[in-house]
């Protein structure tokens, strides 16, 4: 484990200027995170940049146009280019900390949002190569790495210090060339969820109390490619289908879990199409009524409705467009459920919609000006 290493910004007024962003213009209208600091009304994103990664974190007004707020140095370096994934910027449950990997230097950073400020307080070896994506339910954090033999590794998250899991180091379905793509925590926190896009399979493990994880059970997914996943809080797994990018072809499956096997998902709408290219991203409102897919190779994001069960049926194919080109990837919805995220690849924006009552989209204008190699994408 790398030593601790402490990095307090002040007031964000000066971390402003320190990076050269005191002139920033923040959206005209009130401000979300004016009452809670850094924990309500943010967006975060990381540059993922070999020469050193940075959080970045956009204010959104109340129309939900955003800003770049502030950015600061995870203290490791990213990969410079797309990592296929899921979950590289991944906001604590208590809304305390955020989470970012460092893909190229294997390690995992921890900064904790106090009232207006950003601090680093940790940087951890990721206990394995190339992490994409991190995870965490309830002071577990768990961190999937994809190359060499490819592993999870679960911490212990004390005040921002990650302190390894003896023990919780897990192989996945294979041993190496599974190509996975997400690790997370279902909402009751009793299981642990990995996509496999390689291998169409997804790999689960059972958490102990103590936060040991247990060996691995493997499912194949009933649609090609699954890649990123989202629990609603009645605990239904939604899992995309890219089905290798096939155009049209792209698929979500949903699934369920039940008490006597907390690790074992199983199917309750298997491979229900959107009739669109590249399902890679998705994420689901607090009220676990709605989700939002991410095609990447149709800019376009589709809805689809989740019942009490866990089916699902296909609301609108074309829920919202981002942009002709613009490969739209994570997303993210706002903490109080009226905005949904969207970052476009290959556009380096940010677009953002109002979600309606109904679950209709409403654009806004983009944040634009991301870094080319930006991955990941956390909402309060």
């Amino acid at each position: 484990m790398k030593s601790l290493r402490r990095r307090t910004l002040g007031s964000l007024a000066l971390a402003l200027a320190a990076a050269g962003l005191a002139g920033t213009a923040l959206p005209a209208a009130a401000r979300s995170y004016d009452d809670d600091g850094l924990r309500s009304g943010m967006v975060f994103t990381s540059s993922n940049a070999q020469a050193g990664n940075e959080l970045l974190v956009y204010a959104r007004g109340h129309d939900g146009t955003l800003a770049l707020f502030t950015r600061a140095a995870t203290g490791g370096q990213g990969s410079g280019a797309g990592l296929g994934s899921q979950g590289a910027v991944t906001l604590s449950g208590d809304g305390r900390f955020v989470f970012v990997v460092n893909a190229q230097s294997n390690t995992v950073s921890t900064f904790a949002l106090r009232g207006r400020e950003l601090q680093l307080v940790s940087v951890v070896s990721s206990a394995g190569l190339h992490p994409i994506s991190v995870t965490e339910h309830d002071g577990l954090v768990v961190v999937l790495n994809d190359e060499g033999a490819g592993n999870i590794a679960a911490f212990r998250n004390v005040r921002g210090e990650l302190r390894p899991v003896a023990g919780s180091v897990r192989g996945l379905s294979v041993a190496g060339g599974a190509a996975p793509a997400q690790v997370g925590f279902s909402d009751d926190g009793d299981a642990i969820v990995v996509t496999e896009k390689n291998t169409n399979r997804l790999t689960s493990y059972r958490v102990r109390q103590d936060g040991g994880i247990g060996t691995p059970v493997v499912t194949p997914s009933p649609g090609q490619t699954p890649f990123g996943f989202a629990f609603n809080r009645r605990n239904r797994l939604l899992v995309t289908e890219a089905v290798g990018g096939a155009p049209g072809a792209s698929t979500v499956s949903s699934y369920r879990f039940s008490p006597a096997e907390p690790a074992q998902p199983v199917a309750v709408s298997p491979s229900v199409p959107d009739t669109q290219a590249a399902a890679c991203w998705v994420a689901i409102t607090p009220n676990g009524r709605y989700a939002y897919v991410a095609n990447t190779g149709s800019s376009s994001v589709s809805s689809y409705r989740i019942g009490g069960t866990g089916a699902i049926e296909l609301v609108d194919a074309v829920a919202g467009q981002t942009g002709t080109g613009s490969s739209p990837a994570d997303t993210a919805v706002s903490a109080d459920g009226r905005h949904l995220f969207v970052r476009n690849g290959r556009t380096y924006t940010i677009a953002s919609f109002t979600i309606e009552h109904d679950g209709t989209l409403t654009a806004t204008p983009l944040a634009t000006g991301l870094p080319a190699a930006a991955v990941g994408l956390a909402a309060n």
